[in-house]
């Protein structure tokens, strides 16, 4: 597991040297000043394979600033909110060194983080041995859990999580292809990261519930992320007749797929890919052949819900992304301002914002409808884990350009469907 180690943050500013220690006691008086302030540090993958995930990371952050503008109250006293935002690369390791920073260096009281295993689980990993409260989004709950060594009944002190799960993306991909009326043979493609172990996973990840569910799964193996051929893969699944490929992977390696599928002439009727094929740029630059591709669908402008900061609906959100960026909406979006969402909740709710104990314990009692569905960590699957609802989606070419059509949503019917499955 990649872990970038430091001293505990109470350890290391109780033993550190006056001049450290300083900060600590200027920490300590804030509650003083005429208006105190409360930072919160925010990870993210601004740049790199996994940037599509932040690519609306200035639009949320300028919206919530605006929420946060006039202050959150929290016991009769009202505190200023700073963000401090730093890019993780897309790298797990400089995802943890960024954490650090925050923690260390900018003595953040909070930190966020979203946007894969590669960034929440070293953020999260951080925040727990440093003391620190931390919310993280964008990342099944299996890899952050499992992939964290998190123990069942007995979880971790200061680090939550929301999102769906392994059992969600496969419910919702099996209620799709269900209805597709294709043989039920499936190609895998898994890289050998966090969320490929995952979803790879002979028990925790696709392979016994695909079985359960009557469907035949060849999966030749793990590949190394960035590879430049997927010959043996794509020869595997013409042996074994795969008319469905699925998968977790980042968008530079399923354009490599996907244009040597074409090259070889392997042409399955079904390709759903969680991951890569979440966003508009990713579609667009794979032209008539993004038509008809499908993933599962986190967040939509045609879900129900609306933010508990702004009241704003989820359409309202999308459509003032795309009249602020020219750009088309992206499902990170949602929760993105969510994690935010949660963080006001928990700021209004602390028993004593001093108290990092007191803020880590207003997070698992949250009970708060957001802009991505209801956030409330006394239901979750796990300890430490609450989930929010998923359905299923497909690419459609309309003019121009590609639209998210929601085509299967038996296990969130509140989230109307847009549109009926076609083959490729």
């Amino acid at each position: 597991m990649n872990k970038f180690k430091t001293p505990s943050r109470r350890g290391f500013l109780a033993g550190g040297t006056a001049l450290l220690a300083a900060p600590a006691i200027l920490r300590g008086t804030r509650a003083y000043a005429q208006t105190p302030t409360l930072k919160v540090g925010h990870v993210s993958p601004r740049t790199g394979p996994l940037a599509g995930f932040a690519e609306a990371d200035d639009y949320v952050l300028a919206a919530v600033a605006d929420a946060f503008a006039g202050g959150i109250e929290n016991n009769g006293k009202t505190w200023n909110i700073e963000i401090i935002s730093k890019d993780s690369q897309s790298n797990p390791n400089r995802a943890a060194e960024v954490a650090a920073d925050l923690i260390l260096g900018d003595e953040v009281d909070i930190i966020v983080a979203a946007s894969t295993p590669d960034t929440v689980n070293p953020v999260s990993d951080q925040a727990e041995i440093n003391e620190v409260p931390c919310i993280t989004t964008d990342c099944p709950w299996q890899p952050y859990f499992f992939g964290r060594n998190g123990v069942p009944g007995q979880g971790f002190d200061y680090t939550y999580h929301f999102f769906w799960g392994l059992e969600d993306v496969i419910g919702a991909f099996l209620d799709m292809w269900d209805q597709s009326g294709v043989q039920k043979v499936v190609g895998g493609l898994f890289p050998n990261d966090a969320d490929g172990n995952a979803w790879g996973h002979p028990e925790l990840g696709l392979p016994t519930p695909l079985a359960a569910a009557g469907y035949d799964l060849t999966d030749p193996g793990r590949y190394q992320p960035l590879t430049d051929d997927f010959s043996n893969y794509i020869n595997a699944f013409k042996e074994a007749g795969a008319e469905i490929v699925t998968g977790n992977m980042i968008p530079p390696d399923f354009a490599t797929f996907w244009a040597q599928a074409a090259q070889q002439g392997f042409n399955p009727k079904v390709v759903t890919i969680g991951k890569a094929l979440l966003f508009p740029s990713v579609i667009e630059s794979l032209g008539d052949r993004g038509d008809g591709l499908s993933s599962e669908v986190w967040w939509s402008p045609d879900h129900p819900f609306a933010s508990s900061l702004t009241g704003a609906s989820a359409k309202a959100l999308a459509e003032g992304y795309t009249a602020a960026s020219g750009r088309p909406w992206t499902q990170p979006i949602g929760f993105k301002h969510a994690l935010f969402e949660v963080v006001a909740d928990v700021v209004r709710r602390a028993a004593d914002l001093e108290d990092y104990e007191a803020i880590a314990a207003a997070i698992p009692e949250t009970r708060l409808d957001t802009i991505v569905g209801p956030v409330d960590w006394s239901n979750g699957p796990i300890n430490n884990v609450t989930k929010t609802p998923l359905v299923a989606g497909q690419w459609q070419k309309e003019g121009e350009g590609f639209d998210l059509k929601i085509v299967a949503n038996s296990a969130a019917r509140d989230i109307p469907l847009t549109g009926e499955m076609k083959l490729l």
